[in-house]
Formats: structure tokens, C-alpha cells, sequence
């Protein structure tokens, strides 16, 4: 009995990481508009995607989490290519996050502030599941979540790892809706 429950546990593990690493969320459809775009500070092009976004009128404003206290707006401009006159009007820098759970707490405070309804949220297709997770666990009702994954080419410990992190975070989740 016991070497069949193991054996059951490792089988929905192993195939619970496959699904994970082959069917990686992907990009959102690009006729969908919403009030406003997040994007997630991390791997290479997930920036660059949200102000082509941005300049293409996806949405109104964005919020750039997880920005290091030490990149000022004019060098932010000058490295991602955002005209001034987006930078004041539709560009905010959160210097708050420093990992996933805290991008959801700056977001939904950024949200809340722009009273956002509908929400692209902008981040590497590994990451994607569990910085969905994380914020919508800490949206208001109401608030509808696009998820647009920047596609990458993660390595197998990047996978790895993701993968454990989110089942620590569902889990968790779970343990404190039982609670």
C-alpha cells in the first residue's frame, strides 16, 4: 500500500512537471485592450514588451514592479526607449518589490489607486503561474487578470525550481483557505 501511494505521488509529481515545463504560458492576444499593464523587473524582454504594449495603446498605464531604489527615471527612459512625455503620463516606477510576493502587494496597492478593472500582466512564461497565483490572490473582486507570458528559453534548474516554488505556494494557499 505504501509503495503504491509513493509511486502515485511521484507519477502526478513528474507529470505535473512536464505539463509545467512544456505548456508554458504564452502571449495574450494582441487585440486585447485593458486598463492597465503590470510587468514583473526580471529576465530579459519582459520590460520591452510592456512598453511596445504601452505605445501600441494596449492600456492607459503601466506599473513597472520590482524596480532596483537605485535606476531613476530618465535612466529607466533612456535604457527601455520610453518617450518623456509616456514616462509622465503612463509610467510608473514601483521600487517596493524585491520578489514575487511583494510585486502582488505593490500591485494591488497600484491598482487600487488607478481603480482598474482589468489588468495584462507582464512576466517570463516560466514565472507566469506563480506570479499569477500570488496576485490574484491579493486582487480586489472584480478585477479581471490577463496573463501575457514573455516567451524565454528557460533552463532546466530555472524550471526546476519555479516548479517547486509554485507547488510551495499552492500548497500554502490551500493550507490557509483550510484553516
Amino acid at each position: 500500500m505504501f509503495r503504491r501511494l509513493t509511486a502515485s505521488v511521484v507519477l502526478l509529481w513528474a507529470f505535473g512537471f512536464l505539463w509545467f515545463a512544456i505548456a508554458l504560458p504564452g502571449p495574450l492576444a494582441a487585440g486585447v485592450k485593458t486598463d492597465a499593464i503590470i510587468v514583473l523587473t526580471g529576465s530579459q524582454g519582459r520590460i520591452e514588451h510592456a512598453v511596445k504594449l504601452l505605445e501600441a495603446g494596449k492600456a492607459p498605464d503601466l506599473l513597472v514592479s520590482g524596480v532596483d531604489r537605485e535606476v531613476r527615471p530618465r535612466e529607466f527612459a533612456k535604457q527601455f526607449r520610453v518617450s518623456a512625455r509616456l514616462m509622465r503620463c503612463c509610467v510608473t516606477l514601483g521600487y517596493r518589490a524585491y520578489d514575487t510576493r511583494s510585486n502582488a502587494v505593490e500591485a494591488v496597492q497600484w491598482v487600487t489607486e488607478h481603480n482598474a478593472k482589468s489588468v495584462r500582466l507582464v512576466t517570463a512564461d516560466w514565472h507566469m503561474r506563480r506570479a499569477a497565483l500570488e496576485i490574484a490572490r491579493e486582487f480586489p473582486a472584480g478585477v479581471r487578470l490577463e496573463l501575457d507570458g514573455v516567451p524565454s528559453h528557460p533552463s532546466f534548474g530555472i524550471l526546476f525550481l519555479e516548479y517547486h516554488k509554485l507547488l510551495a505556494r499552492a500548497a500554502l494557499n490551500l493550507w490557509e483557505a483550510l484553516r
